[in-house]
């Protein structure tokens, strides 16, 4: 099982180089790429099974050698997809729809199959997207709507922390998406310290977000949470499940509990503001750190070996304070 989801995970990463060491005999064979470190001759050959991680449409169509997609696979906002259709435009380039053309008829797959974004599907439209109901609801419909799941979770003290994701400093997460999307949600240190809410006061689709400002809240009996928004940004969907079934939220923070879906005219620009990975996982400790803190000075010391922090943690200890652990971790 742990070889085959190890497998699982560098198949989407994708493969990369063996190498050995070399001697002088070496130099002169072109089979394998020289490398000098340390005053030693290295040898590397590329796996024969690599591959792009996010192969781009002009790739997989056969137009370009190698070219891994850099913009989410928003096409539409691309520069190199723009680029590239001006070179079509002036005849110097084919375009990655009449190069699909030319393939046999059980071949030519839909551009989602091309990039592995679904299982293999023909194309019954001729590579004429706009035409496509299909196309229509991948990018509209059943991408926006569809969970994620984390190829990855590391576990800071009994608090989950998925690889690939972005974490705003007030608890929300971001993850981008297919077409550009970013999906936002609570994380679940959050919805450990604050428990299983009545109810979450989501934001209506077509709303405009501000960074850094309240943008949705978490009620608990009498008690209101609000959230700081990760991004900014226009909410495109919402996910009615969490909405009927806060609990769901609780149960799948990075899975089905996903909250919202947005649209921001700058992605990168964007993401820059947030933790990822190493950053991510030091912060998460230190908010561990400091919550124990607080836990002591109201129940005691914790145990030697520090354990982990159960579930509903304001629910099994609210000498805390709800206005005190918002205001400290949530920072409204």
């Amino acid at each position: 099982m742990a070889e085959k989801m190890k497998e699982d995970r560098r198949s989407r990463l994708g493969f990369g180089s063996t190498y050995r060491k070399g001697s002088e005999q070496d130099l002169d064979q072109e089979r394998e790429i020289q490398a000098v470190l340390g005053g030693q001759v290295w040898m590397v050959k590329p796996e024969k099974r690599a591959e792009a991680t996010h192969p781009c449409l002009w790739m997989q169509a056969g137009v370009a050698n190698f070219k891994n997609c850099n913009n989410y696979y928003d096409c539409n906002t691309c520069k190199y997809d723009l680029g590239m259709h001006k070179q079509v435009e002036k005849g110097k380039q084919m375009s990655w729809q009449d190069a699909m053309r030319r393939v046999p008829d059980m071949d030519r797959v839909c551009r989602h199959s091309l990039t592995e974004r679904i299982g293999h599907r023909l194309c019954a439209y001729n590579y004429e997207c706009a035409s496509c109901d299909f196309d229509q609801f991948f990018e509209d419909v059943w991408a926006a709507k569809t969970k994620t799941v984390p190829f990855e979770i590391q576990n800071v003290k009994g608090f989950d922390v998925p690889v690939g994701y972005y974490f705003h400093n007030g608890h929300a997460w971001a993850r981008i998406e297919s077409g550009g999307y970013i999906r936002i949600g609570l994380d679940d240190f959050a919805l450990k310290l604050l428990g299983k809410a009545d109810a979450l006061d989501l934001p209506l689709m077509g709303n405009q977000l501000d960074p850094g400002k309240p943008g949705w809240g978490l009620r608990r009996k009498d008690n209101n949470a609000e959230v700081l928004s990760p991004i900014g940004g226009v909410i495109m969907e919402v996910n009615s499940k969490v909405r009927e079934n806060p609990e769901v939220a609780n149960r799948e923070p990075y899975g089905d509990g996903w909250l919202f879906m947005v649209r921001t005219p700058d992605i990168k620009k964007s993401m820059q503001q947030l933790m990822t990975n190493t950053d991510s996982l030091d912060w998460i400790n230190a908010e561990v750190n400091h919550l124990e803190t607080m836990i002591e000075e109201v129940a005691g010391p914790l145990a030697a070996d520090g354990g982990y922090l159960q579930e509903d943690i304001y629910g099994n200890l609210p000498d805390l304070g709800w206005a005190n652990l918002t205001k400290t971790f949530l920072k409204t």
